[in-house]
């Protein structure tokens, strides 16, 4: 993809996001790794008035936050920069306060295998961390040690993080981690959700290398 493109790409999957109810207002907030740099979406700026030409871009390896365009970017570019320098492997960040996710966040409340799609997220469980104020070093670390090697986290006391090797597939991660926070949420309503073994999810992971939407170049 070209520059543009990429960018484009990135407005429509900020409105995606509000279209999907993944998202709502100005929270919220998303990167592409392009190079050495990371193109993020702008701080403080709706949906339907977020511009290709409005996005920042950061050099990866900074540490000051320095960015080029006109808008400055997101608070929360600390734990996109961090997630890109310890995951060589992912080329794009969803961060969202979608509402079944950001309920089990506010309860502490990790999502265990009671459904095999966890096994999309590379594990057997999507980590809960503890709160730290929005946009700061001590959340990058809690995120960046949430996600580990996996593919989602949930952040306390705020909403997710899905990621992916491109945008389309982060995108299609952040669908699958609110539709897994959704179903245990409501079958915590009725009883007590049935864990499905680590070995059987261990099983199932290599299968999902060719499962939903699979990064390409």
């Amino acid at each position: 993809m070209q520059m543009h493109e990429v960018r484009s790409a990135l407005v429509e999957a900020c409105r995606a996001l509000n279209r999907l109810g993944l998202n709502q207002g100005t929270s919220g907030n998303l990167s592409v790794r392009w190079g050495a740099n990371m193109l993020i979406t702008p701080t403080a700026t709706p949906e339907d008035r977020l511009a290709p030409d409005m996005l920042a871009s950061m050099p990866i390896a900074d540490e000051e936050g320095r960015f080029s365009g006109p808008c400055a970017p997101s608070s929360e570019w600390r734990f996109h920069r961090d997630i890109y320098r310890a995951r060589p492997d992912i080329g794009a960040i969803v961060h969202c306060h979608a509402t079944y996710a950001t309920v089990l966040s506010m309860l502490r409340f990790d999502i265990p295998a009671a459904h095999y799609m966890i096994a999309a997220f590379g594990g057997s469980r999507i980590r809960c961390t503890d709160y730290a104020p929005y946009g700061t070093q001590e959340l990058s670390a809690l995120a960046v040690e949430g996600l580990g090697a996996r593919h989602g986290v949930l952040l306390g006391s705020h909403g997710m993080i899905a990621v992916g090797g491109n945008l389309e597939q982060a995108m299609w991660r952040a669908a699958e981690l609110e539709t897994l926070a959704r179903q245990y949420y409501l079958a915590r309503q009725l009883g007590e959700p049935v864990i499905l073994p680590d070995d059987e999810i261990e099983r199932l992971i290599p299968r999902f290398a060719a499962y939903g939407i699979a990064a390409k170049d």
